[in-house]
């Protein structure tokens, strides 16, 4: 072949890597989860999680404990209710006439 022969095909001329736009969304796909990793480990040195408090136990008995109390509060107002005396309870309010 040629130089006259090589001028008249028709193939395409070579192109560089980076022209082309399938390459750079195979590359960018892991390019940004590094970014995002870096990004999350930063965030993460720069506000550490608390730290859990001494008596972690029994603060989470006695947040249970108010939780129950206050789920059976309307069976606690309803026994005392029905045990009090008639004697105690006030004599029923009279409406005025009209």
């Amino acid at each position: 072949m040629n130089a006259t022969t090589m001028a008249t095909t028709n193939e395409p001329a070579a192109q560089g890597w980076w022209r082309y736009p399938l390459l750079w969304m195979v590359i960018g796909g892991p390019a940004v989860v590094v970014v995002a990793s870096f990004v999350t480990f930063w965030l993460a040195w720069r506000s550490p999680d608390a730290l859990v408090s001494e008596d972690y136990y029994r603060e989470g008995v006695e947040i249970n404990k108010t939780l129950a109390a206050k789920k059976l509060l309307p069976a606690l107002t309803g026994r005392n209710h029905a045990t009090t005396p008639a004697s105690d309870m006030p004599p029923p309010a009279r409406k005025a006439a009209p």
